[in-house]
């Protein structure tokens, strides 16, 4: 195989780069999820330590109630991420798929379009998960509110 010269290179480079941009975005997106994670942790944590100390009290209910939702979260997040990182992982071998398919001349469309396809529909999985999470948030401030 003879390797294609720069004015051939360079579309075929551009082509491949495109979706970089979605790459950058969900990494945002990931940066996002995994503080709100840190968060949530952290969070626990002190309520974990303020029910061992409350123990019997009638703020141990709702202490536990928090703690739930925080738990119940954190499996909501981590659904959420594991999406996330999916979505990149199938972006990269997206561009890949498409950098080798324009230089080797190879037909792979089919291939492309399905890389595409499962990619959004994990980035939409975790968006979904997202809300959710949002939802259940409102829900554990609501608590603390009503104690």
């Amino acid at each position: 195989m003879t390797m294609p010269s720069f004015t051939t290179l360079v579309p075929i480079l551009q082509l491949a780069i495109g979706p970089v941009i979605l790459i950058s975005g969900v990494g945002l997106l990931l940066l996002t999820l995994t503080n709100r994670f840190g968060r949530m942790v952290d969070r626990s944590r002190l309520l974990a330590r303020d029910l061992s100390q409350q123990l019997g009290s009638p703020q141990s209910g709702a202490l536990q109630s928090q703690i739930d939702i925080l738990h119940r979260r954190a499996a909501i997040l981590r659904f959420s991420i594991l999406c996330g990182a999916t979505t990149v992982l199938l972006v990269a071998v997206l561009i890949l798929v498409l950098f080798l398919s324009a230089l080797m001349s190879w037909e792979a469309g089919w291939l492309i379009v399905g890389l595409f396809c499962v990619s959004q529909l994990a980035l939409i999985g975790s968006m979904a998960a997202f809300i959710r999470d949002m939802n259940l948030s409102l829900d554990a401030f609501r608590l603390e509110i009503k104690h």
